[in-house]
């Protein structure tokens, strides 16, 4: 039966995509998500000539356009990239109306974006030691910004305060621009912004960067050690954008799509047009996302419990 199912399911890869395909975006145009999910379209356009429509549906953070996903034909003329809360949605919201991880065919993550630990220039401290021993000596003074609950900056901040063992107090914005705001006027002191949002205050001395999240350094700021380097061993956030297709797409359309993508983010114009946008590209396969997906489910699963993060 097997090797009768081999020529069919090769022929429906050889024949996709047979008509435009639909790219949901849940949030609204501009920011990470949205940059990658058109940079990645626009490829798939060129490889294919089909055209690749980007269709943003912000709201619940990421829900709706994430469920509109996971209600579509499952025959890979429908994809997602969800926002970044994708792996924190689960814990903070009891009766989500998919399930994360059965609902959906992973199928290449396609970037992450690592953030960039800022500081109003009037906090004296000039690395993640310094204010790890600052925050210490002034337990509950301190503040940090926090862009939205279960956010990457809200989620980093928490998991500096646990890791560090120290007190600041968590601020909540609607957004990471009026975080920034906030704090380059000084009424808070500490952020885990996005690096395009904050890199042009920093160079302006509006603000203080001190290191990144990723546990390996980024190409557009070198000279910012990690946390991790700095003080803080087995610090990780980073936001990242994955493609995802509604579960029971034909695994070779699947297969298809995770072969051009990596070769795409293989090339050395990715890698320029994605770092200029602070984010640096993925690869792997379908299986390595699908794994990835778990572990950050079950990774901030234990950090929101701990914390006792509410869905806003």
């Amino acid at each position: 039966m097997t090797a009768l199912l081999l020529p069919a399911a090769a022929a429906v890869a050889q024949n996709y995509p047979s008509k435009p395909i639909r790219l949901i975006v849940p949030t609204a145009p501009g920011g990470g998500t949205d940059y990658s999910a058109r940079f990645i379209g626009t490829k798939l356009s060129e490889a294919w000539g089909q055209t690749v429509v980007i269709d943003n549906r912000p709201g619940a953070s990421g829900n709706i356009g994430v469920e509109l996903a996971a209600r579509a034909v499952p025959d890979g003329h429908t994809l997602v990239m969800p926002i970044t809360s994708f792996p924190v949605n689960p814990s903070l919201y009891p009766k989500l109306p998919f399930n994360t991880e059965k609902d959906f065919a992973p199928i290449a993550l396609v970037a992450s974006a690592p953030l960039l630990l800022v500081v109003n220039p009037s906090v004296p401290a000039k690395s993640v030691g310094e204010l790890i021993t600052l925050t210490k000596a002034r337990a509950g003074q301190l503040n940090y910004a926090n862009s939205g609950s279960g956010t990457t900056a809200h989620l980093a901040g928490e998991l500096f305060k646990r890791m560090a063992g120290v007190d600041i107090v968590s601020i909540a914005y609607k957004g990471g621009g009026p975080a920034i705001i906030d704090l380059i006027a000084g009424n808070v002191q500490i952020y885990f912004s996005t690096i395009p949002a904050a890199l042009q205050q920093v160079r302006a001395g509006k603000l203080r960067a001190l290191a990144v999240t990723s546990t390996t350094r980024v190409a557009e700021v070198p000279e910012m050690p990690t946390v991790a380097e700095a003080g803080l061993p087995g610090f990780q956030v980073i936001g990242w954008f994955g493609l995802f297709a509604p579960a029971g797409t034909p695994s070779a359309v699947v297969q298809k799509l995770n072969t051009e993508i990596v070769k795409t983010l293989k090339a050395p114009e990715t890698r320029e047009r994605l770092s200029g946008h602070g984010l640096i590209p993925g690869g792997g396969t379908p299986q390595d996302l699908g794994k990835f997906l778990s572990e950050e489910i079950a990774r901030w699963r234990k950090l929101i419990q701990e914390a006792g993060i509410r869905s806003n």
